[in-house]
């Protein structure tokens, strides 16, 4: 497994540890990790720290020429914020980890010309299910149900 993405499983993993949604992400540029986070909606009583908003946070502000050279890697497709955010700052990538458990803005991103890669990796769609059947208020809570 590519080591952007097991970062981003890593991120999930704590994200279930500190007792929330498992979903982690990393934005890399020139084969770096210059943010990382995870969804801390539940730990920080956020509407809006999904995992890729927190690393974006967590990168900090950067010139626009370096989102537009990076790729954002993410356990699970992208929700319409993320995928918001993702247009936003031009990043011209993103590799999901699974889109079984949850089906994101990925028609958008593509119809703006954003390439996805979709790894329907086991780990990822296991942490997800596994969540989904142990604390099903929680993520109905994140997806809006």
């Amino acid at each position: 497994m590519d080591e952007f993405m097991q970062a981003a499983i890593e991120e999930a993993r704590l994200g279930l540890q500190e007792g929330g949604i498992p979903i982690g992400s990393v934005l890399v540029h020139q084969g770096r990790i210059i943010g990382r986070g995870h969804n801390r909606r539940v730990q920080k009583g956020s509407a809006i720290l999904h995992g890729e908003m927190d690393a974006l946070e967590n990168a900090g502000r950067l010139p626009a020429h370096v989102y537009r050279e990076s790729v954002i890697y993410t356990t699970l497709s992208p929700c319409s914020m993320c995928t918001g955010a993702i247009l936003l700052y031009g990043i011209p990538k993103v590799v999901i980890g699974e889109n079984q458990t949850f089906m994101g803005g990925e028609a958008l991103l593509r119809s703006q010309g954003v390439e996805l890669q979709v790894l329907q990796d086991n780990t990822c769609i296991e942490l997800m299910r596994h969540f989904i059947a142990s604390k099903p208020e929680l993520w109905n809570e994140d997806i809006g149900e």
